[in-house]
């Protein structure tokens, strides 16, 4: 099974100083949080995409991509095509202001990318829905 899968972690999330919600009490991954459930791992990607606009100013798919999976370590080309592709998102559409709709199909496909499997859409609104509460109606 692919690591992101086992960890519970679909985005493979690096470990940071950050406390998330739903980490797992004992954490064995060196590299990657381990969550309690693939809902909480879904949750901590969609905080940290949404951060990226906040924070970051990064607004497209392109950027997200380049910051998310940079290029000294990944296949960052390729990734950027195949989750604009699988999500039906323009590499550099503006993203300021993404519906729950499309922020679940570029999430979905990240981890599809990411572990090798299609990602259970119920769990990937579950993930949105416990981190934008106030969206989620």
């Amino acid at each position: 099974m692919a690591r992101g899968i086992d960890n519970c972690n679909p985005l493979n999330i690096e470990k940071n100083s950050t406390r998330w919600q739903g980490l797992r009490s004992v954490q064995t991954d060196r590299r990657f949080f381990q969550f309690i459930s693939m809902e909480y791992g879904y949750r901590a990607a969609f905080i940290t995409l949404s951060n990226y606009r906040k924070l970051h100013g990064l607004y497209t798919l392109r950027e997200w991509i380049n910051r998310w999976a940079p290029a000294v370590e990944n296949p960052t080309d390729s990734y950027l095509n195949y989750v604009a592709r699988k999500s039906r998102v323009g590499e550099d559409e503006d993203l300021h202001d993404v519906s729950k709709e499309r922020f679940c199909a570029i999430v979905a496909a990240m981890s599809r990318f990411e572990n090798g499997i299609e990602a259970d859409m119920l769990q990937v609104i579950r993930g949105y829905e416990l981190a934008f509460p106030d969206k989620s109606r």
